[in-house]
């Protein structure tokens, strides 16, 4: 196995999804996710798309992650809302509480460590 390891979708098969029906808000958002490393301890790297539409999020993990195209609002509880778009990296970290709101068609890299 190579230690060097490109994050894109080439030859990839994407996981289909959607948010749990519990933690929709709004809309009809369908996930794609191209999983490209998955190691023991509870590592993730790959790359996530959603197409429009709310829904809650409650993180016990911490995520890095870049935004590669599109614009999503990510609302902490009792907190701000945040717009987020191609360029913008962030992190959010386990306890964070709040809602995904992707406004167009949104692509990002992630890192997950649970």
């Amino acid at each position: 196995m190579a230690a060097f390891l490109s994050v894109d979708t080439k030859g990839v098969e994407p996981e289909s999804g959607a948010p749990a029906p519990d933690r929709l808000i709004s809309g009809d958002p369908k996930f794609r996710t191209w999983n490209v490393e998955e190691r023991d301890g509870g590592l993730y790297a790959g790359i996530w798309e959603s197409t429009p539409g709310k829904w809650r999020i409650v993180y016990d993990e911490w995520e890095f992650c870049h935004i590669l195209f599109g614009v999503s609002v990510i609302a902490e509880d009792e907190g701000e809302a945040r717009t987020v778009k191609a360029g913008d990296s962030f992190v959010l970290r386990p306890g964070f509480k709040g809602s995904w709101e992707v406004l167009e068609t949104t692509r990002k890299e992630y890192v997950i460590k649970l």
